[in-house]
C-alpha cells in the first residue's frame, strides 16, 4: 500500500512540475486589431439562427400535427441550412451557379423524400 501512494504522490508532483513548465513558456494570443464587424456579423447569424429556432420551438408545442406543421418544419430547416451554408460556409461571396448547384439539389432531396413517404403509404391500399 505504502509503494502505491509513494508511486500515486511521485506522478502528481512530476505532473505539476510538468504543468508548471507549460505554465511559463506559455504565450498569449492577442488579435489586433479587434474586427468589430466581423463580430458583430457572427452576433448577427447568431440571433438569426436562435429566431428560427425559437419559432420553431414554439409551434411545436402549439400548433396542432398536422401537414401544416410538417412543411413549415421543412421551409424553416431549409432555410436555417441555406443561412449556416452562405454564412459559415462562406457561399454568400461565391457565384450563383455554385450556391444553387448545392440548393437545388436540396430541394429536389426533399422532394424525393416527400414522395417516397407517399409511395411508401399507397402500398396499404393495394389489393393482393
Amino acid at each position: 500500500m505504502g509503494v502505491c501512494i509513494y508511486f500515486v504522490l511521485f506522478n502528481l508532483r512530476i505532473l505539476n512540475n510538468l504543468i508548471m513548465q507549460i505554465q511559463e513558456n506559455k504565450s498569449t494570443l492577442v488579435v489586433t486589431p479587434k474586427d468589430n464587424d466581423k463580430i458583430k456579423k457572427i452576433w448577427k447569424t447568431a440571433g438569426i439562427l436562435l429566431a428560427i429556432t425559437v419559432v420553431e420551438f414554439i409551434m411545436a408545442f402549439t400548433m396542432d400535427r398536422g401537414l401544416l406543421l410538417y412543411i413549415l418544419f421543412i421551409v424553416l430547416t431549409v432555410w436555417k441550412a441555406k443561412y449556416i451554408m452562405m454564412e459559415f460556409m462562406h457561399l454568400g461571396e461565391e457565384a450563383k451557379p455554385l450556391f444553387y448547384s448545392i440548393i437545388i439539389p436540396l430541394i429536389f432531396l426533399v422532394w424525393l423524400v416527400i414522395a417516397l413517404m407517399k409511395e411508401g403509404t399507397d402500398i396499404f391500399l393495394v389489393r393482393w
